[in-house]
């Protein structure tokens, strides 16, 4: 009797435990990449092999593609390489730097791997991220931003995920903060405890309430909306850090990025702005480049 009645109590402590592991493994991978393209390198147009479904749901989710636009083509769910994908996968590298020949070539295929913002590239069917002119920067469509009597933002921390302390957050998300205010007209301070503020920033995992869910370490790190929505998400399945090492995200690096978006930057193509869409493991990217300035600036004007 007492084997059996400990024996049940094995089955309900294993029970427990992966009914507690269950959103881990419901949001990570296997292979701890959400978005491995590496044996599609070469693929081009004509061609079907299994995996395209993946590139295509890719460009979808950051605006080069839109299936349900022409109904004379096959949904994002197929594995052909057709012409619609063609002409997205030359948009994108067009976006990038990078040689438009329409084909998955290797640069290509570790740009698209590369962890990175959430953010579209193309929104409401803008085209090219820039005109071609020297300047590289973009805003949301109808230019989004903070009214012009809204410039002393407040901020607070809210998360569905406890991933790091506020104690810990709350210097480098300042530090963040103030990157921005130094060569704008807004100033930001985090709001008194139970008070309203404009801007909520925290970690979440997969589907979180917005609209869009993330995907597990390795693929999106984070999102932000444009004004006035206020909202800043880092994805709490990604290996985070202060002080990262060569496989760990910059905490601040994605706080200055996002912080972009909360004012009305989209993506840069200057791979050296901050506003740049991807970011390396390892990599520390927490200063403001010229393209960035010029880009804020150009929203708002220059401060008084």
């Amino acid at each position: 009797m007492a084997l059996k009645i400990s024996f049940l109590g094995l089955q309900a402590f294993l029970l427990l435990v992966i009914m507690f592991m269950l959103p881990s493994l419901l949001f990570s991978k296997p292979n701890g990449r959400s978005f491995d393209i590496q044996h599609l390198e070469g693929c081009q147009k004509g061609q079907k092999v299994k995996g395209l479904n993946q590139v295509k749901q890719y460009l979808e989710r950051f605006g080069y593609l839109h299936y349900n636009d022409d109904p004379a083509h096959a949904n994002a769910n197929d594995d052909v390489f057709d012409d619609l994908l063609e002409s997205a996968v030359k948009e994108y590298q067009l976006n990038h730097q990078l040689k438009p020949t329409g084909s998955l070539n290797s640069m290509t295929v570790k740009q698209m791997m590369k962890p990175r913002c959430g953010v579209p590239d193309i929104i409401n069917d803008t085209t090219r991220m820039s005109s071609g002119t020297v300047s590289h920067f973009a805003f949301y469509p109808g230019n989004r931003q903070w009214p012009p009597d809204k410039r002393s933002l407040t901020y607070t921390f809210l998360s569905g995920v406890e991933v790091i302390d506020v104690q810990t957050l709350r210097p480098l998300i300042s530090r963040a903060f103030a990157r921005w205010a130094a060569v704008t007209q807004f100033t930001f301070a985090e709001a008194q405890a139970g008070a309203k503020s404009d801007i909520s920033i925290g970690f979440y995992r997969g589907a979180h309430g917005d609209t869009e869910s993330f995907d597990g370490p390795g693929g999106v790190l984070a999102h932000a909306y444009a004004p006035t929505i206020g909202v800043f998400h880092y994805d709490a399945d990604e290996n985070w850090s202060t002080n990262p090492t060569t496989t760990e995200i910059d905490l601040e690096s994605i706080a200055v990025h996002e912080i972009g978006h909360l004012l009305g930057l989209r993506h840069s193509q200057i791979t050296e702005a901050i506003m740049y869409s991807s970011f390396r493991p390892g990599e520390r990217k927490r200063e403001l480049q010229a393209d960035d300035v010029q880009g804020i600036r150009t929203l708002y004007g220059l401060p008084t």
